[in-house]
């Protein structure tokens, strides 16, 4: 397992729909945005900075699932609480909670993997072992 940190946002009206309900793609943008958090929290570098120093460009999104329970409309504070639950070679398994108070609004299930340039065609990135540095830092 790995730690959980918690990434908060105010829920705007333009991220709503005519109903005044969240439009579903906006919790993907915010669990991309509550996963860039986890490292950040973690103590990992920004990846503008890793990309200088060890070329890792970040960790896109290779698979997502999405299950949803409640809705969500502007003014409310969501908390979106994420954690590893699994670390493979080359790829991690993210998971995000995303609650109002005590309602579970949301969960998400990602898998990323870390990337670098692809040394013969810098236009294709390459998956790369999880660097045990940064999966350290997580733990």
């Amino acid at each position: 397992m790995s730690r959980i940190t918690t990434h908060s946002v105010t829920v705007q009206f333009g991220d709503c729909d005519p109903a005044g309900i969240v439009f579903f793609p906006n919790f993907s943008r915010w669990m991309d945005a509550a996963s860039l958090s986890f490292f950040m929290q973690c103590g990992v570098p920004p990846w503008r900075e890793l990309v200088k120093t060890r070329g890792i460009v970040g960790t896109p999104l290779l698979e997502i699932n999405t299950k949803f329970f409640k809705p969500v409309t502007y003014g409310e504070t969501i908390h979106i609480t994420t954690q590893v639950i699994e670390w493979r070679a080359k790829v991690f398994v993210q998971v995000h909670r995303v609650t109002r108070g005590d309602d579970l609004i949301c969960e998400g299930r990602e898998v990323r993997a870390f990337v670098k340039r692809d040394a013969d065609n810098p236009d294709r990135l390459r998956a790369i072992a999880v660097p045990e540095d940064i999966r350290a830092l997580c733990s």
